[in-house]
């Protein structure tokens, strides 16, 4: 099984606020260099793609709302849906936040066609009520199938791939359909005359080999053929974690750099400690001006997550790097991963700092104060009021921000506008998309219950529909099928 969400950032940030819910919502880099993370179904009529550069976006849809994407959030809700794929297998291979491959038949959650179907209409019907939002469903032999179906079934569908129509499901459709055919590799091979995967069968394997070398012919061949034994795999070790911000405009204050760099480490180790982790190797990566980018790392004597360590280390690799320019994107990181820490790093470190400071002589202390920084309200981030709750920035500039006071389980809410250093207006933290219902046992439900669940998350109030008959698995009158 491939279970895809439906437009998730956008979906979350719709359910999460109910004045935008049927409405274009954007969510991405709001600056000049920014590109869309996520469209919704009402954007994607405009024609707003993922990964589009969002000054063309705004071009297409000037009307939509733009919304800074709310990580915390979407890992909260990424959190509630994987927790259900894991309670149906314990093979459950995450690609992202929001989709993940199943193995049903090895774990026993599955062992033909119907008792599939069944699980899949049953998860669909799960994510709805603990998340309020929809996702869709692939069900096949294998992993690439599973994956093509759970597009086909886009959005809010279910598709399975019966057995024996693979090669007849694929034939027509375009070679790019296929896992690792990009962008590169699919101009080659249409100046060789090869357009659909049909035509890829066609060619024989000897010509893909020819054209793509013998490790990539081979594997495309057998995919044109329907042949993919890739198992699911539960685990992937996490190799680092890091954080990185692009900047609007480059960054020449040497100052600047300096305190953006210590912000990015506390990210990065607030990060590693929500994992359970700890690293050796601290890393810095600098992209100046012209597009240049660099990488300095530095490897301590043992694990960490304490964030003084990594600003000292993030900072001294900072020492050894020329800014001159500017700089437009900066980032941390730590690898070296382990489930341990040294507890006596910093403790080490600042000892061997005292010893070097005794043998200088005293100077004078200096104050220096850390440049004041207005305070920043990204557009779509909660914020809480003293006097009028919580609501949502809908828009800042020129010491102002305006803020729509709403809450998921709320009507449209109103518009107030305060002054960005408004003492009772402060950052909060998302709220639950839906209050924590039971779910119904395996095999009953309550026929009322969808309705509720779908109103509080601003969903359609009927049940899910399936489509297991139906090759695309869409609705009549469905939105674009991009994911």
């Amino acid at each position: 099984m491939h279970l895809d969400m439906d437009a998730f950032y956008a979906s979350a940030e719709q359910a999460s606020k109910p004045s935008l819910r049927g409405k274009a919502v954007v969510v991405g880099g709001l600056g000049p260099r920014g590109v869309v993370a996520t469209a919704s179904y009402e954007a994607r009529v405009f024609g707003v793609r993922s990964a589009m550069p969002m000054a063309q976006a705004r071009r297409l849809a000037p009307n939509a709302a733009y919304l800074v994407p709310r990580f915390a959030l979407y890992r909260s809700v990424s959190e509630q849906v994987m927790g259900l794929l894991h309670a149906l297998s314990p093979l459950v291979e995450p690609l992202s936040l929001d989709e993940a491959f199943v193995d049903l038949e090895a774990a026993g959650a599955a062992w033909d066609r119907d008792s599939a179907r069944r699980v899949g209409e049953r998860l669909r019907v799960e994510i709805r009520a603990v998340t309020g939002l929809t996702g869709s469903v692939g069900l096949a032999a294998s992993k690439m199938l599973a994956k093509i179906a759970s597009e086909e079934a886009k959005p809010d569908g279910l598709v399975m791939v019966e057995p024996g129509t693979e090669r007849a499901l694929l034939g027509p459709m375009p070679v790019r359909t296929l896992p690792g055919v990009g962008p590169a590799t699919g101009d080659h091979l249409r100046r060789a005359g090869i357009t659909s995967v049909d035509e890829l069968a066609e060619a024989g394997e000897d010509e893909l080999v020819r054209l793509l070398g013998k490790a990539h012919g081979h594997g495309l061949y057998a995919m044109a053929l329907a042949l993919d034994d890739r198992p699911v795999v539960a685990e992937r070790e996490t190799k680092s974690v890091s954080v990185e911000d692009t900047y609007d405009v480059d960054i020449h204050d040497r100052v600047r750099v300096a305190t953006e760099v210590r912000r990015l480490a506390d990210r990065c180790v607030g990060r590693l400690r929500g994992a359970g982790l700890s690293g050796r190797t601290i890393v810095l990566k600098v992209r100046r001006y012209d597009f240049s980018t660099l990488t300095r790392s530095e490897t301590l004597r043992g694990p960490t997550d304490d964030p003084a360590v990594v600003r000292e280390a993030a900072g001294r690799l900072l020492d050894s790097v020329d800014t001159t320019g500017g700089v437009r994107l900066l980032g941390v990181g730590v690898s070296g991963l382990a489930d341990y820490t040294q507890e006596d790093l910093f403790a080490q470190a600042a000892g061997e700092r005292a010893v070097l400071e005794t043998e200088e002589e005293p100077e004078a202390p200096v104050a220096r104060e850390e440049p004041a920084q207005e305070r920043r309200w990204p557009s779509g981030h909660d914020v809480r009021h003293s006097v009028f709750g919580h609501g949502w920035v809908q828009g800042s500039g020129l010491g102002r921000v305006t803020v729509r006071f709403e809450t998921p389980g709320s009507p449209p809410g109103r518009v107030r506008t305060f002054r960005t250093d408004d003492p009772e207006l402060e950052p909060a933290e998302p709220l639950p998309l839906v209050s924590a219902v039971p779910l119904p046992p395996s095999g009953s439900r309550d026929p009322d219950e969808g309705e509720d669940e779908g109103d509080a998350g601003g969903q359609a109030s009927s049940a899910p529909a399936i489509f297991p008959k139906s090759r695309s698995g869409k609705e009549g009158g469905a939105a674009p099928s991009s994911p």
